[in-house]
């Protein structure tokens, strides 16, 4: 590596990180003001007890944050860096000296694919890790979360209730969970109800992978079986249904906590056109979103080279502009992708791409050397 990269490199790190904590620290900032009661309401447990849970919720949350604005944090660094430059007249040096404007972006370029790489893998790696924690509200108290579940799916096509679920023991009071079967049909996501399974409780057994049920039953849909009655039912085989799945899966959106590979497996259990069609664009968009946040710094390199120390003012202005046209652009198309279901919605996840990066090709062609 020449001096130059290590110079720039070294500008972009540091701008790197300032855009992280600056960025990240005002997103918590300003949750912990509209949310400050929220935590307070556990005020009789000790200060130390509310400043750890606060500290532990967003300091989880930040994968969240960081997954979302990631592509925001890049655009930034690199104003950061070649506004220094350009404020020093460094640029109009290194240009003056025979170095092209595409090779002085070429460190920022390395770099920036390599934060995007983090970013993947806090998506695919981490973030579905500690789904059941991501999905706390500001006032549970973590380990003794309790709440209703229903009609959660399972790897079966199963659907489970129940009135009460504690995080804690992992247990489900008076379950009722709904056995159904896939129909061969032409028709996909067609499921015939094969009976009910009833029981004062279930609770995990991590030995065998299976919900122990207490005074489990199952009735059969069938008459000729049902005329038997009741058939005992010891334990429940739940695929795919682990007890940190139970609090993910009861809140909406929680797709986006999920690795692409449990979003194919979740889309094979869905019958309404709407949820297909948004697990489909899901996929689409965990491959085109890291292109996209490169995409946002190749539209706005050729605009922030600049030579002039008084136009890099406006050269932030405009930069951040079409970084924000092409936030704003993949935001309105991931709502659209479960609105307007009779549109292809892999197409959705594309548009943006098509349009900025057409544009970020043409502006890099054009950059004056």
């Amino acid at each position: 590596m020449k001096i130059l990269d290590r110079y720039i490199a070294k500008s972009f790190l540091v701008g790197y990180a300032i855009s992280f904590f600056v960025l990240i620290g005002l997103r918590i900032i300003i949750d912990l003001f509209v949310n400050l009661d929220e935590f307070a309401e556990h005020a009789d447990m000790g200060t130390w007890t509310v400043a750890r849970n606060i500290l532990m919720f967003y300091a989880l949350n930040t994968t969240l944050y960081f997954r979302d604005i990631a592509g925001v944090i890049i655009v930034v660094a690199a104003a950061f860096s070649l506004g220094k430059m350009v404020r020093a007249n460094e640029l109009v040096a290194i240009i003056a000296s025979g170095v092209s404007a595409q090779r002085i972006v070429g460190p920022i370029l390395v770099l920036s694919v390599f934060f995007t790489v983090l970013s993947v893998a806090d998506q695919e790696l981490l973030i579905p890790a500690i789904s059941d924690k991501l999905v706390r509200q500001q006032d549970d108290i973590p380990g003794q979360e309790s709440f209703s579940v229903w009609f959660i799916t399972d790897g079966n096509g199963s659907l489970i209730c129940s009135q009460r679920y504690d995080v804690k023991t992992a247990t489900l009071h008076h379950p009722t969970i709904i056995t159904r079967t896939r129909q061969q049909t032409d028709r996909p996501g067609i499921w015939e109800v094969t009976g009910r399974i009833s029981a004062d409780s279930a609770r995990f057994n991590e030995a065998t992978g299976d919900w122990d049920l207490v005074n489990g039953f199952f009735m059969s849909t069938d008459p000729v079986r049902n005329a038997r009655g009741p058939e005992p039912k010891p334990s429940y085989h739940a695929p795919d249904l682990l007890p940190k799945d139970i609090p993910v899966r009861r809140n909406a959106g929680y797709d986006g906590l999920l690795s692409s590979w449990q979003l194919a497996a979740l889309a094979r259990q869905q019958t309404k056109l709407k949820d297909v069609a948004q697990l489909c664009s899901q996929k689409h968009f965990r491959i085109t979103d890291p292109i996209i946040q490169i995409t946002m710094l190749l539209v706005s390199l050729p605009v922030l080279i600049c030579r002039d120390p008084k136009g890099m003012k406006s050269a932030i202005i405009v930069s951040f502009a079409l970084t924000s046209a092409c936030f704003v652009m993949t935001f309105v198309c991931k709502m659209l992708a479960t609105e307007v279901v009779w549109i292809m919605p892999e197409l959705w996840a594309w548009l943006p791409l098509f349009i900025f990066l057409t544009i970020a090709i043409i502006e890099l062609d054009s950059m004056k050397t």
